[in-house]
């Protein structure tokens, strides 16, 4: 994502090999979901979503991209 850390928007970019079903959460230091960005069919191809994070508090987050069988996990750093 860019820019990290960010305030108080981040883009996460990221790529579908072939069309799936995407989902991109995000999650506290703590676990608890907080946001969920996409949750939908893509094609293939490249694909952006922003995070507006202005209602939420400075620190740590992550979000988690799954597409099909692809998983990944990274972290987000919000300095407000």
């Amino acid at each position: 994502n860019y820019p990290n850390p960010f305030n108080p928007t981040t883009t996460i970019n990221y790529d579908v090999p072939e069309a799936a079903d995407v989902q991109l959460q995000v999650y506290d230091i703590t676990g608890r979901k907080v946001a969920e960005l996409v949750n939908t069919r893509k094609s293939a191809g490249s694909h952006s979503v922003d995070w507006n994070a202005d209602n939420f508090a400075t620190g740590i987050y992550i979000y988690r991209l799954t597409a099909g069988d692809f998983s990944a996990v990274r972290k987000l750093t919000l300095i407000k």
